[in-house]
């Protein structure tokens, strides 16, 4: 389901691809040119890797693309048998139609084991002349530097707030949903830069009612507004501990929040709190930090957020 909407309005060619400015202006030429290197896309996820993966091929070869393409996903298939079979196979018949190559391309290719990733260099190598991989990940530390040398590397970034706004807006309209102006904004607060996860949001609020509120996207997102954040901190300042605590469990029970849910959304908003100082902020960062930590690592979830609400209190009213 949560694939649904992004598939039906991903763009059908590079020109039409949102933000990402310096990325589309030199896939523009490629897609002109019909030819192009190795290409790396490295970059959070939903910033539109798959998707200029998939509009430059649609470019290159037209409506009959699939057959010129194939297409991995390299965690799921990380293993050099993997590489040696599939991979190879496609690498070396010839490309149909009367194309000048085949594309190869391999989606989460930071999953491949070192050996895969070896196998991967040779077959590059061997059929660079009849075949072109888009290799995409969301670190290109990951990926050996025998195979970063012979790629054109393009860095994806976030996408900005106005671009995820404006998206979210289309898709709304192409799909007859009401969505409020207030919603809006907090797909794109939810959305940190990810598109994928701005248009799940917005699916999944839809499923319940086609009038979409602000509400609605945070109640079905498992995440807090931040009125709610800065009124738990206001909470520990102003109140003392237990009615901080009160506010901590009203929080974690209404949005449906996970210990590390909370301590993450917190910190976020820890910075546009104008009634703390900044010494307080920095103390806070460090503790958030620790408890973070020690939730990753398997403490109890209560115990650690009520440590994390009695530091705050104790340090916000001394």
């Amino acid at each position: 389901m949560s694939e649904l909407w992004v598939e039906r309005h991903r763009p059908q060619s590079v020109d039409q691809i949102r933000g990402q400015t310096a990325v589309v202006q030199r896939l523009i030429i490629y897609s002109e040119k019909k030819e192009f290197p190795h290409l790396l896309f490295a970059g959070p996820p939903g910033t539109g890797k798959t998707t200029a993966a998939m509009a430059l091929t649609k470019d290159v070869f037209g409506i009959e693309y699939r057959r010129n393409l194939l297409e991995m996903n390299a965690s799921d298939e990380r293993k050099l048998e993997s590489i040696r079979t599939k991979v190879k196979q496609f690498a070396r018949t010839a490309p149909y139609g009367g194309a000048s190559f085949k594309i190869i391309f391999l989606d989460e290719a930071d999953a491949l084991t070192n050996d895969a990733q070896g196998a991967l260099r040779r077959i590059m190598e061997q059929y660079a002349e009849t075949c072109r991989f888009i290799l995409s990940c969301n670190y290109s530390s990951k990926i050996i530097e025998p195979i970063q040398s012979r790629c054109a590397v393009f860095r994806f970034r976030p996408l900005a707030d106005a671009d995820v706004n404006a998206q979210v807006h289309h898709v709304a309209k192409a799909e007859g949903v009401e969505l409020a102006e207030d919603a809006g904004e907090a797909l794109t607060r939810i959305s940190q830069g990810d598109l994928r996860r701005a248009l799940t949001g917005l699916q999944v609020a839809a499923a319940l009612d086609m009038k979409v509120t602000r509400e609605m996207i945070y109640e079905t997102s498992a995440t807090a507004p931040p009125e709610a954040l800065h009124q738990f901190l206001m909470a520990c300042r102003d109140d003392g501990f237990h009615a901080a605590r009160r506010r901590l469990r009203e929080l974690l029970d209404k949005y449906g929040l996970a210990g590390t849910d909370f301590v993450n959304q917190l910190h976020r908003e820890l910075y546009t709190a104008d009634f703390l100082t900044e010494e307080a902020k920095l103390d806070m960062t460090e503790w958030m930090a620790e408890v973070d930590y020690r939730l990753v690592e398997g403490g109890g979830e209560q115990i650690q957020l009520d440590a994390l609400t009695a530091r705050l209190v104790t340090h916000l009213r001394s």
